[in-house]
């Protein structure tokens, strides 16, 4: 009874149902977590706190790269 396509049919179908559950789950989180976000503006001569790993770096705001160009 657990072979043959009806079985994997069963499986695609829920596959899909976990998928489209978890895209809902990630936009509401995402709505959420939007809604407390205040965008960062810094003007010529504002004085910032640089966050610095010795194991990751430089790390700037979540952006990825280095310092210089």
């Amino acid at each position: 009874q657990l072979i043959g396509p009806k079985i994997v049919q069963e499986t695609m179908e829920k596959i899909m149902q976990i998928k489209e559950r978890l895209k809902m789950a990630r936009s509401r989180q995402k709505s959420y977590a939007d809604k407390r976000r205040k965008p960062l503006e810094f003007n010529v001569g504002d004085r910032v706190l640089l966050k610095v790993s010795p194991w990751k770096g430089v790390v700037r705001f979540g952006k990825k790269g280095n310092l210089a160009p």
